[in-house]
């Protein structure tokens, strides 16, 4: 893997793991783009390491309130809120590395996040706030993130929709969505650590990992910022327009046996 590789490769997951259009998605293309369909596991777990950085510092404040409050309501929220993708994770997680591995779904995945992205823009405007967020609202985001385990359903574009179809407001969805993604970025990075140090990790030079991993953290962190603020005032729907066409496309590829 080439340093402009491993950059493009920070940059599509720093980007994509917060805009609402699926960050695993777009690195399955990204590394078969580039012919890196087995660069793997340590890249993905050192690009995910970035993102986590990203929404670490973002949200630092919050994380000392947890850590200070442990069993106060935002603390709760979150434990919540992670719960089913916990649950869904540990039942049906053969089943989606299957899925995941072949990509013969990511197609309609992405039209399903066009989809809903397109629904929940229809939703009229909300009023709650983080401070009237209840634990049921929590749950039913939370069960949303679950489904974005398929590789190209967006985790963020998931729950920041499931907040709106709970009558969030617009800034809210997209902070509590992304509050959200902490628990879930490190625990797909644990789990990715497990499985490095059973099996093979493949050999990528230290520059390419730190290039990747630092594009994946000062994207990540533009993204989260760009996207609270994108949403107080701007439509989802341009984000479902572009996931309908790139799923379109790679439909149409798959039935010419181009890809």
């Amino acid at each position: 893997m080439s340093k402009l590789e491993a950059l493009v490769l920070g940059i599509i997951q720093g980007l994509t793991e917060f805009l609402p259009i699926s960050s695993t998605g777009h690195l399955y293309l990204g590394r078969h783009l580039f012919g890196l369909d087995e660069a793997g596991l340590f890249l993905d777990t050192m690009l995910h390491v970035g993102t986590l950085l990203a929404v670490l510092v973002v949200y630092k404040d919050e994380l000392f309130e947890i850590l200070k409050n442990p069993f106060g309501k935002l603390a709760m929220l979150v434990i919540i809120g992670t719960i089913p993708a916990v649950l869904v994770g540990f039942l049906f997680s053969d089943l989606f590395d299957s899925i995941s591995k072949t990509g013969t779904t990511i197609g309609w995945e992405f039209l399903v996040t066009g989809f809903i992205l397109w629904i929940a823009d229809r939703v009229k405007q909300g009023a709650k706030n983080m401070d009237n967020i209840s634990y049921g609202d929590a749950l039913f985001i939370g069960s949303f993130q679950a489904a974005a385990i398929f590789p190209a359903i967006s985790r963020s574009g998931l729950t920041i929709a499931a907040g709106l179809f709970r009558k969030l407001d617009r800034e809210t969805a997209a902070y509590f969505s992304f509050l959200l993604s902490i628990p879930a970025i490190a625990g797909g990075i644990v789990l990715q650590a497990g499985e490095l140090y059973s099996g093979h990790v493949e050999a990528i030079s230290f520059s390419s990992l730190l290039i990747a991993t630092l594009a994946s953290a000062l994207c990540g962190y533009a993204a989260v910022v760009w996207m609270i603020h994108f949403l107080k005032t701007k439509s989802l729907k341009i984000f479902a327009i572009y996931v309908w066409f790139l799923g379109f496309a790679i439909l149409a590829l798959q039935f010419t046996g181009v890809f």
